[in-house]
């Protein structure tokens, strides 16, 4: 249940403020169809969550010895310092397809491409690979993911103005930095 709770947990909070967050919101407000965009964000989070999983138990696998957590143990330290960097998007969305398919292929589309290499995709990997829990750690990263996208899409851009990004992005970085420390000190 650890794999499940601390997936959840530093995904969604490394998940505010970030560049998929941006496209929720702008995709909210460009075609204001809820239920396409949130299956999309879904069906791409949870493919390309179990990639990075498959792909960090499958080098955990072959990864051994006491250097293996000094790396897992850095990578979150590192996290801890790519949460304080503030993402930005900056293409708008094609607004000519309204369609139900339309919004949820280019919500998926989009949403899988733009989070290759986000550092939520990135500690899902690790998440994994410290864990060795494929489907616990991509159903709470997949759950981190929904529980910040959701709301975004839901309540638009206005809400994002009102969010204090630079404090949880500071909070983010705490926990992935508490995460580095606990996986360096507890072994």
């Amino acid at each position: 249940m650890n794999a499940f709770l601390i997936s959840t947990g530093l995904v969604s909070i490394a998940e505010i403020g970030d560049k998929t967050m941006l496209l929720a919101i702008m995709l909210a407000a460009a075609w204001r169809r809820p239920l396409p965009i949130l299956l999309g964000i879904l069906v791409a989070t949870l493919a390309n969550h179990a990639f990075a999983a498959l792909a960090g138990t499958v080098l955990g696998h072959f990864m051994e010895g006491a250097w293996v957590r000094w790396v897992i143990g850095l990578a979150f330290l590192g996290f801890a310092v790519w949460a304080l960097i503030p993402d930005r998007f900056e293409e708008a969305p094609d607004t000519t397809e309204k369609t139900f398919a339309g919004v949820f292929w280019t919500t998926t589309a989009a949403f899988f491409v733009i989070e290759m290499g986000d550092k939520t995709q990135v500690a899902t990997a690790v998440l994994a690979a410290q864990f060795q829990s494929l489907p616990l750690v991509v159903a709470g990263s997949t759950l981190g993911m929904m529980l910040v996208n959701g709301p975004a899409v839901l309540l638009g851009e206005a809400a994002a103005r009102r969010l204090p990004l630079k404090w949880i992005r500071i909070a983010a970085a705490a926990g992935f930095a508490a995460t580095g420390l606990w996986v360096l000190l507890a072994g």
